[in-house]
């Protein structure tokens, strides 16, 4: 049974944590009754080590998450041998396919004390070292399958997941994109629109054609064959890849 000191004794070792790496970042904890966003924070560690190992044999319970202002993440959880203290892993952005993982070494997570500020420096010199090379590779990755837009065309790049991707759109655009359900990549300028709901995403692009149309702006389609087709209403989604396997522990 989970015990309120453990807790308390995780939250807390986070919170100190991340006012001691460098750059700014927050700390937020995940109880055992979050079970989705437990269950999806073990699909996004980026580790294929020690921290996967210690999960196949001790499913997640809690974990806090620490989440720098450029959105890269860091989930500590519990450390299940003889010694105090708890894990520390990288997580994969949520907003970048898993084709942008590909061919990438996983930044590995590692063991830490429980003395938040000797971890503090463990962690900076090096997990974060690491994962921020591996990040770049990933965003950089991810930028070069998506087709650029210009002043007065927004140009949808279909991705191997079924959703669809724009970059280098103006401020105008921006904001449609925003507002019909799009979501920013910060650090690489890319806005995804999910594929999960393929009824949904239909009528976000359409609804995206009208609004940019009334801004003098076309929308254009990116076929997986790289011919783009002038349009606001999407062709049914290419067929679904099978998942590849990624950085990403299942």
């Amino acid at each position: 049974m989970h015990d309120n000191v453990d807790s308390e004794r995780l939250a807390s070792f986070a919170d100190v944590l991340a006012g001691e790496l460098p750059d700014t970042w927050a700390s937020a904890y995940h109880p055992p009754e979050d079970k989705d966003g437990l269950a999806e924070l073990t699909d996004r560690l980026w580790d294929m080590d020690l921290v996967a190992e210690s999960l196949a044999e001790h499913p997640l319970r809690h974990a806090a998450v620490l989440t720098r202002h450029d959105g890269a993440q860091l989930a500590i959880i519990d450390r299940h041998d003889e010694r105090a203290g708890f894990l520390i892993a990288a997580v994969g952005p949520r907003s970048l396919p898993n084709e942008a993982y590909r061919g990438i070494r996983e930044p590995n997570g590692i063991a830490l004390s429980d003395d938040p500020f000797l971890s503090a420096e463990l962690v900076a010199g090096d997990l974060l070292a690491r994962y921020d090379a591996a990040l770049a590779q990933a965003r950089e990755n991810a930028a070069a399958a998506v087709h650029p837009s210009q002043p007065d065309r927004v140009v949808l790049t279909w991705q191997p997941d079924g959703s669809l991707a724009a970059a280098l759109v103006d401020n105008t655009a921006s904001t449609v994109l925003t507002r019909n359900g799009f979501v920013l990549d910060e650090p690489t300028g890319i806005y995804r629109l999910s594929g999960d709901d393929t009824a949904e995403q239909a009528r976000a692009v359409r609804e995206t054609g009208r609004q940019l149309g009334a801004q003098n702006i076309a929308v254009a389609l990116q076929h997986p064959s790289g011919r783009i087709a002038p349009t606001a209403t999407p062709p049914a989604a290419p067929p679904r890849t099978a998942r590849i396997p990624t950085a990403r522990v299942r």
